[in-house]
């Protein structure tokens, strides 16, 4: 069974950050308390943001590296996640 994409990469919103390229994301789905087509922030790709569950980057905020947000967690503002870092559960950065 294949899973419904909750957000997509804008190839076309870009950051450059020390040689990666990060994508601005765009709900594809209503969830939790975003609705779709809301701009999210920066990922580098989809191994940084669950497609399940209520997560999800806000603002300016970056993901990137092998860092993962997944669960009902929050990326707020300019946040910068990145390394090895996983943030899941209810937590809010």
């Amino acid at each position: 069974m294949t899973q419904t994409k909750k957000y997509e990469l804008l190839k076309d919103d870009t950051k450059e950050y020390l040689g990666r390229t990060l994508y601005r994301i765009k709900a594809l789905a209503s969830f939790g308390v975003v609705t779709a087509g809301t701009l999210g922030g920066y990922i580098e790709s989809e191994k940084n943001l669950d497609q399940s569950g209520n997560a999800w980057v806000y603002g300016n905020a970056r993901v990137f590296g092998n860092a993962r947000v997944s669960g009902d967690a929050k990326i707020h503002r300019n946040a910068w996640v990145y390394g090895n870092a996983e943030v899941f559960g209810n937590a809010r950065v």
